[in-house]
């Protein structure tokens, strides 16, 4: 174990504030955008409902952003939530944050691969039955693009992004070129909905979780810029101003989207719809449309690989340059990528792709993703109580409201998560548990090695 990091370059300073907005951008808006709301639909059953819910994500994401720029703005280096609960609460919960958050983004970079392969395989049917090499050819791609430099991997993140975006405002506006047919009750429509049964009872408020866990799923990411915040020009500005962007970007963008869905399709085929933009697409175009769903989809995972596998190495080069891991997972090469965390990062990535297990792996992110914005939020309580006079480039608008809330709906998302799926919560609880023995280990191996001999 070493205590002086082993670098050979130095991070680059060199992204602004178009590149933070992609980067926020590709990692929130990714497939679930043009899954869920079908599930949003189904639970809620009622058009003015969907939209407010839809609306009242967005704002839950945006208050969150604003919480989180205050945190980014004080600390502005690589490595996101595990810099804040480190600076908050120590070493050794800053470790089981940053191991938890870098756990995560690998097991998305998987994720990302594997589902990049089930659309090519889609667009390329002999390749469908190689799903798994296709992942690995995937991933393996990228991390070799990453590795001659940031420019590189943020110029794919800024075109993608924007492809993204255009494609999915384009699907959205077509979808009120054409008039939903009349339709009877399908069949997920005749499950209980949140319209159907009477207000504030147990029905009711089990349909309405049902709908805000899908919806805050489909705007988690919009925090994604803080991880490359070291690189970023002005980031105690730029960095805030992206994510707060980013989080109204996206709420506009799911608004239009599911609006256009509303519009082109009846509320009973939304809400029994696996797939509602495949759906959306074949009553715009029935012939071509289910490809060009493919294609957007492909473009969102595509995304999200690219955003997840530039943000994930930064966390381990940040646990490594403060001695709680390996000092090799500080080396940065002349063009300013840390390569060997990277190659880390894509290796765990590349087991989870052949693990067989991703899916129950998935489930237990799902559990997981909140203790960041539990430790966020809790870290801007903590400070502002225990250091209210640090400067502050950025403070949170409405604090302590604005944190409280977030703060709060976070705390009963994870036990909704942990009650909806106990057996991931366990899980989710054991790989946390892990992190202690690990965190001890290198803090006692860290105390070795600089002992006086």
């Amino acid at each position: 174990m070493t205590t002086e990091p082993a670098r050979t370059g130095s991070l680059s300073r060199i992204l602004g504030l178009g590149f933070s907005i992609a980067l926020a951008f590709g990692g929130t808006v990714g497939v679930g955008i043009l899954r869920l709301p079908g599930v949003v639909a189904a639970a809620l059953g009622d058009v003015s409902l969907i939209v407010l819910v839809w609306i009242a994500g967005g704002i839950y994401a945006t208050l969150g952003a604003i919480s989180i720029a205050e945190l980014a703005a004080m600390m502005p280096t690589a490595g996101g939530f595990y810099v804040y609960a480190r600076r908050t609460f120590g070493n050794g919960f800053g470790f089981v944050v940053g191991w938890n958050d870098w756990l995560l983004n690998s097991l998305t970079i998987a994720y990302g691969a594997l589902t990049a392969a089930d659309f090519i395989g889609v667009l390329v049917p002999p390749l469908a039955a190689h799903g798994q090499g296709i992942a690995l050819l995937v991933l393996a791609l990228f991390t070799v693009l990453h590795l001659f430099g940031l420019r590189i991997g943020s110029g794919m993140q800024n075109a993608i992004s924007a492809l993204v975006g255009v494609l999915l405002v384009g699907l959205a506006l077509a979808c009120f070129t054409v008039t939903a047919p009349d339709a009877g009750p399908a069949s997920g429509a005749a499950l209980p909905t949140a319209a159907s049964l009477p207000l504030l009872s147990l029905g009711m408020v089990a349909a309405l979780v049902t709908a805000l866990r899908s919806v805050v799923v489909t705007y988690d990411g919009w925090y994604n810029s803080i991880y490359l915040a070291e690189e970023t020009v002005d980031a105690a500005r730029t960095v805030p101003r992206a994510m707060v962007s980013c989080a109204l970007l996206v709420t506009g963008l799911y608004v239009l989207v599911n609006a256009g869905f509303l519009h082109a399709l009846s509320l009973p085929v939304l809400a029994a719809s696996k797939l509602p933009a495949a759906d959306a697409a074949r009553a715009i175009l029935p012939r071509g449309g289910a490809e060009l769903v493919t294609l957007i989809s492909l473009g969102t995972v595509l995304s999200l690989l690219n955003a997840t596998l530039l943000g994930a190495p930064r966390i381990l080069y940040a646990i490594g340059r403060d001695g709680l891991f390996s000092g090799r997972a500080t080396r940065v090469t002349a063009s300013g990528t840390p390569s060997v965390a990277l190659g880390i990062t894509s290796a765990a990535a590349g087991l989870l792709v052949l693990s067989g297990t991703l899916e129950q792996l998935i489930a237990v992110a799902a559990v997981l993703f909140v203790l960041n914005y539990v430790a966020g939020y809790s870290a801007v309580v903590a400070l502002r109580v225990r250091v209210p006079g640090l400067e502050r480039p950025f403070r949170a608008w409405g604090f302590p409201w604005t944190t409280g809330l977030v703060l709060l709906g976070s705390v009963l998302f994870l036990v909704a998560a942990v009650a909806d799926d106990p057996r991931s919560g366990a899980f989710a609880a054991t790989l946390i548990a892990i992190a202690a023995p690990v965190s001890w280990w290198i803090a006692r191996a860290r105390r070795t090695v600089t002992a006086p001999s």
